[in-house]
């Protein structure tokens, strides 16, 4: 008996501290500044989650920008504002083992999670331009500010990419995202740029057909034709297909100099190098070029010695060709962590030392005005050169590089300017 009462007392006192709660909760006013948060934000802790894929083989590039996140945290201790806030950081994957790369669902989850936790203040990612159109208007609307060192997606800022683009990804009306890294119609451009200067004069091109990889196809194509390469065709491909022989072989029959893929390395573009080599467009007589989506450790590993040639645009410039601080970082970056940084590694640093700042100057727990002082972003004197935010959250910087695959690692080759004619 006594034990029954005891349990209906027990039960009482949780119905009534959780009543209490769920009044002061909804007295709290907090509801519009953090909308679907599970818990009220701590007075002297922040938060910083980021999202990257880090299973399968993009795991190699993403370590190291999640590496850049940690070097740049570190260098602040973890604590800002003369030690009134402490700085949290948490690493999510975006990636499953069933896909072995970005997954939509993963991305999602992810960007709910850090909407739910009132401490987060910024969103450090995506690798995938098509990841950053499931979390940005999640983020959006909790004022959350997203700032990414690899998208390169036009339409996530401005107009050029599909219908409705940009403005179906910002709900609230107000921009909440930005990146480190040149767009698309950017990169697009130089590559067909290079592609001439290397004495190019007919392309086929192809495309993973994803957000990203066909974007970059299309601009190369528009530009390419601008400035008199002939296009002998242009075609998605079906990223899970075992071989591509049969594709490879009607090309070969068009007599191409080049073959320009716009994509991931996850998208099986190894195998579209091995079956290009295999029907006899060696390297000595057909190029084949890809963007920075490729411009990693993981292309080689799946190419093999059939990478060898291979061609890559960057966004940005190799962390071992960065002057000044930048070369100051990666010799930083080198004796932390005893390994060679691959190419977005110094972009994640960035990213995290421009949303460290903001935090600085805002020096409280609040989203919007964190949100603002990362927008707002110029004349910021980084490891990338001195550069800032356009209005529509889009780098100021331009300068690109070409890089090829030698004695199985990636050389740097030339810089690029992207606004070449």
């Amino acid at each position: 008996m006594e034990l029954k009462q005891a349990i209906i007392r027990f039960n009482t006192l949780f119905i009534s501290v959780y009543s209490l709660g769920l009044f002061l909760t909804g007295c709290s006013g907090t509801d519009t500044l953090y909308p679907g948060a599970a818990n009220q934000p701590s007075g002297n802790i922040v938060k910083i989650i980021s999202s990257f894929p880090l299973t399968g083989s993009s795991v190699g590039q993403s370590q190291t920008i999640v590496n850049g996140i940690k070097q740049a945290l570190d260098e602040t201790n973890s604590t800002l504002c003369n030690g009134k806030l402490k700085i949290d950081y948490e690493s999510l994957d975006d990636a499953t083992a069933a896909t072995g790369k970005w997954d939509a669902a993963r991305e999602a989850e992810n960007a709910n999670k850090a909407v739910s936790d009132s401490n987060v203040v910024a969103y450090i990612g995506t690798f995938n331009s098509g990841a950053a159109k499931i979390s940005i208007p999640i983020l959006n609307q909790a004022n959350l500010v997203m700032v990414s060192p690899a998208n390169t997606a036009v339409g996530l800022t401005k107009p050029g990419g599909e219908p409705g683009e940009p403005e179906k990804y910002y709900p609230n009306g107000k921009r909440n995202y930005a990146r480190v890294v040149p767009a698309d119609d950017l990169q697009g451009s130089a590559a067909a740029n290079w592609a001439k200067l290397l004495g190019v004069k007919k392309v086929y091109i192809l495309d993973d057909q994803e957000v990203y990889g066909k974007g970059l196809a299309d601009v190369f194509e528009v530009t390419g034709k601008k400035i008199g390469l002939q296009v002998l065709g242009h075609e998605g491909i079906d990223p899970k297909a075992t071989d591509y022989r049969a594709l490879m072989n009607k090309i070969k029959a068009l007599n191409p100099d080049m073959i320009y893929f716009g994509g991931i390395t996850q998208n099986n573009a190894g195998q579209l190098i091995k079956d290009m080599r295999n029907v006899g467009m060696t390297a000595d007589k057909v190029k084949f070029m890809s963007p920075d989506g490729t411009y990693e450790q993981a292309l080689i590993d799946a190419a093999g010695k059939d990478a060898e040639g291979v061609l890559a645009t960057f966004g940005g410039i190799p962390p071992k060709q960065l002057t000044g601080a930048g070369k100051t970082w990666y010799d930083s970056y080198k004796k932390k962590y005893n390994a060679e940084p691959e190419a977005y590694a110094a972009y994640g640093y960035e990213a995290a030392k421009v949303v460290t700042d903001s935090i600085g100057k805002v020096c409280k727990n609040d989203r919007a005005a964190i949100r603002d002082a990362v927008l707002a972003t110029k004349d910021y004197k980084g490891i990338l050169g001195t550069w800032g935010f356009d209005a529509n959250g889009d780098t100021t910087l331009s300068t690109m590089s070409g890089n090829t695959v030698k004695n199985s690692k990636w050389e740097f080759v030339t810089l690029l300017d992207a606004k070449a004619k």
